[in-house]
């Protein structure tokens, strides 16, 4: 059984005393409710360690939103891998679409930082989509193949089936639009023969894929309904808990 998961992306909001807020409401909802997915959330490094005293018994999972890839030295403003560990992170984003279009990553830079992260026991999720110009121009299957060879295939078999894949498209990233579940199904199921031409179906079988545009409590139960869907990234409708509390009732 693929891990089914709700990951919260608060990309670059909330001061500190309202991301406190936020992650104990989070947590009081975690305790009183059975969920069906595994539920994370990806604050601003500043938070890190606040979420891991919240979240003591690793109730909801807590991501980097991005880290280096390199693996320590004269980086300034960056996050180590070996950092993550220290502090007991689940995790770290990577290869998010900002992060592509605002401060030029590569999937090249993706390969090597999935690989530390690996190395550290660390769960990379590894961002990926097309912008609406690629999409418009037929382009959405090669893009997104290409991003995945790149990214992925440098991996073995039991490192690939440790990675969560989120696919992004750009043109659905806070825009209010979105990929009908169709839409999302067609390229999730595309990402998953991609990895099971690589290596195998069953090897396939186990990579959780999540969608990650723009999905809202009105839509979730239908995306997350589709067979190669495993689940959300999930950026505005995260940063209130009863939106985001909503998508993850999209599993029950």
């Amino acid at each position: 059984m693929r891990r089914k998961i709700v990951a919260g992306n608060w990309k670059m909001n909330k001061n500190v005393i309202d991301a406190q807020q936020l992650m104990i409401q989070l947590l009081s909802y975690k305790n009183n409710n059975a969920t069906n997915c595994e539920v994370w959330i990806a604050p601003p490094s500043l938070y890190l360690m606040m979420a891991k005293d919240i979240f003591e018994k690793d109730e909801i999972g807590v991501f980097s939103q991005d880290m280096s890839e390199h693996e320590s030295g004269a980086y300034t403003g960056e996050i180590s891998a070996d950092m993550l560990e220290s502090i007991d992170a689940t995790g770290s984003l990577i290869g998010h679409s900002e992060r592509r279009q605002y401060h030029g990553e590569t999937d090249s830079h993706c390969n090597r930082k999935i690989k530390l992260a690996l190395d550290k026991g660390l769960i990379p999720v590894y961002c990926n989509g097309e912008t609406l110009e690629q999409r418009k121009a037929g382009q959405h299957f090669e893009v997104v193949k290409n991003q995945t060879e790149v990214a992925l295939f440098t991996l073995s078999a039991e490192e690939i089936k440790k990675v969560v894949i989120a696919y992004e498209p750009v043109w659905a990233i806070g825009t209010g639009e979105t990929a009908t579940p169709e839409q999302a199904q067609e390229i999730h199921a595309h990402i998953r023969s991609i990895i099971a031409a690589k290596y195998g179906q069953e090897v396939a079988d186990e990579v959780s894929i999540l969608y990650g545009g723009s999905v809202k409590p009105d839509n979730a139960k239908e995306i997350f309904s589709q067979p190669d869907i495993d689940g959300g990234l999930i950026g505005g409708a995260a940063l209130k808990l009863e939106d985001f509390s909503k998508i993850i009732e999209g599993f029950n």
